[in-house]
């Protein structure tokens, strides 16, 4: 099994926020991150599909297609956006960083072909960063 990975970059700010909270929840719950005017990130994003190599081209899949995927799918979508209102796939999401990857797996899962999408992996600084590697169904005995 081999796995491939594209990172790609993009800019963008989000207030995380939620309606159903009072202003003193939000607050404490979400502290610098509840800025009203929101805040921003230069995110890297890295997305990993795995596979068996295809011995007619030495690939499991060709780089520039994940990466033509990505930008199409994801990147044109959110980069110099606020994810909280110019995002449509995020509207009614509080934009964590655990919740954008799971919608940007449910985006770009469906649309690879060869491989399967293995892991996105999204940095919003350093330090901090999280994996999601989709949800394993429960196998039947």
């Amino acid at each position: 099994m081999i796995y491939i990975t594209r990172r790609l970059e993009f800019c963008a700010s989000h207030r995380l926020f939620n309606p159903d909270f009072s202003d003193e929840k939000n607050a404490s719950t979400f502290g610098l991150c509840n800025n009203p005017n929101g805040h921003g990130h230069n995110y890297v994003l890295e997305v990993t599909v795995n596979g068996e190599v295809n011995p007619e081209t030495g690939m499991v899949l060709d780089l520039k297609v994940l990466k033509k995927i990505i930008n199409e799918e994801i990147i044109d979508k959110v980069d110099h956006k606020n994810l909280n209102v110019d995002v449509e796939f995020l509207k009614n999401v509080i934009p964590t960083a655990e919740n954008i990857a799971i919608h940007f797996w449910n985006i770009i899962e469906p649309k690879i072909e060869n491989g399967t999408l293995y892991e996105i992996k999204l940095f919003e600084s350093e330090r901090n960063f999280v994996i999601y590697r989709g949800v394993e169904l429960e196998r039947s005995h």
